[in-house]
């Protein structure tokens, strides 16, 4: 354990809610316009920043119900170069946008306190390529190279630590993992599984986590899965090995679909968030490490919720 990862709230052993995913409920339950899904453009807006006020207003009683702490992650999944450059941003654009939306984070972590809930702030990376595709993968020093520019934006806005969503190859997350290390900044990995729960590719989870740690010197402080639903990967964690506890947090989604299937959808699938919420129940006492809980894509603060009332049993929450 490096002696700067100590320092996050969750290692301690509290446990922190997050939100579900933004991008598809602001799409299609608010009817935003979010080119490439680039949620952070609305921060460039006060009409934007009022859209972002309300949606995470959603998340003050569920925490607070379920006497945890909140984690901000910050609206950037996209805010990286390759993806900037399609909606007009540019390296100088994208540092500012990313530095903002750390300080929106601020200014609702204010908000969130004075309602007696804690937070803390990660400023979110997303891969390169298409985040449910394969080919094309990095070198670890492309890698690198491609995500230091983000990573040093939420250093300098002093993001609590970074996490990279929906990876899909162990190169680019070894090389988030050191661009982070060099800004001197805590690093969560969150891997994307297939049905079958292994990476895009073929990678079992367990091969994939051995392989960061084993390059990085074990110094992502845990990791996650996201993107996927909890039929497809709970086998993989009843029957993982030592590296289970390696997985810090869950991000799931509401729909059964594969990747495919929901990338050719006009509709969101929302699922049923009480089935979700059980299966999320049941996954939970296999991980021995979890602090975080949270949605992708199809859920909000119904599933949120739901989800809260099922592992964090203490009052009803109104879904």
């Amino acid at each position: 354990m490096h002696l700067r990862h100590r320092s996050l709230p969750q290692l301690g052993g509290q446990m922190f809610v997050t939100d579900g995913g933004i991008e598809t409920h602001l799409i299609f339950n608010q009817g935003e316009d979010l080119p490439e899904m680039s949620a952070y453009l609305l921060n460039m807006s006060e009409r934007g920043r009022d859209t972002m006020r309300e949606y995470y207003r959603a998340y003050i009683p569920i925490a607070r119900q379920a006497g945890q702490g909140f984690l901000f992650d910050t609206n950037t999944w996209r805010a990286n170069p390759d993806w900037g450059l399609k909606v007009g941003y540019d390296a100088a654009g994208l540092r500012a946008a990313n530095m903002a939306a750390v300080a929106f984070c601020r200014e609702m972590q204010a908000e969130f306190a004075a309602a007696g809930v804690p937070s803390i702030i990660s400023g979110v990376l997303g891969p390169r390529r298409d985040a449910w595709q394969y080919d094309r993968q990095m070198t670890v020093e492309e890698a690198e190279t491609y995500h230091t520019p983000q990573v040093e934006a939420f250093a300098a806005a002093n993001a609590d630590y970074v996490t990279a969503y929906t990876l899909t190859n162990v190169p680019e997350a070894v090389g988030i993992a050191r661009a982070a290390r060099r800004s001197e900044l805590p690093v969560v990995l969150s891997f994307t599984l297939e049905t079958d729960g292994n990476l895009p590719g073929g990678k079992p989870l367990g091969v994939a986590i051995a392989e960061v740690d084993g390059t990085t010197g074990a110094y992502p402080a845990y990791y996650m899965i996201n993107c996927v639903h909890p039929i497809h990967f709970a086998s993989t964690i009843s029957t993982g090995g030592d590296w289970v506890s390696r997985i810090g947090g869950l991000r799931v989604n509401a729909s059964m679909l594969s990747h495919a299937e929901l990338d050719n959808s006009p509709t969101l699938d929302i699922g049923d968030w009480t089935d979700l919420a059980q299966r999320y129940a049941r996954i939970l006492p296999m991980l021995p490490n979890i602090r975080v809980i949270g949605g992708c894509c199809g859920t909000d603060h119904r599933h949120i919720s739901a989800i809260c009332d099922a592992c964090l049993p203490g009052e009803h929450h109104p879904h």
